[in-house]
């Protein structure tokens, strides 16, 4: 990978993991299951893609 892709990948690792981790805080604020759940499915899908993106660096 080129420096360039590797500054790609970081900043979308930190990107994803702000995301996961506002997700995470909206959830415990959520009341309404049905949001609550929405949520916590964006979440995942960002938790997911990080791991993908950290997947690139093995």
């Amino acid at each position: 990978m080129t420096n360039k892709e590797l500054l790609y990948v970081e900043d979308a690792l930190g990107h994803e993991q702000y995301i996961s981790t506002q997700c995470r805080e909206t959830c415990n604020q959520i009341q309404d299951a049905e949001l609550k759940s929405f949520a916590e499915s964006l979440e995942q899908r960002h938790k997911n893609l990080f791991s993908g993106f950290m997947s690139l660096l093995k």
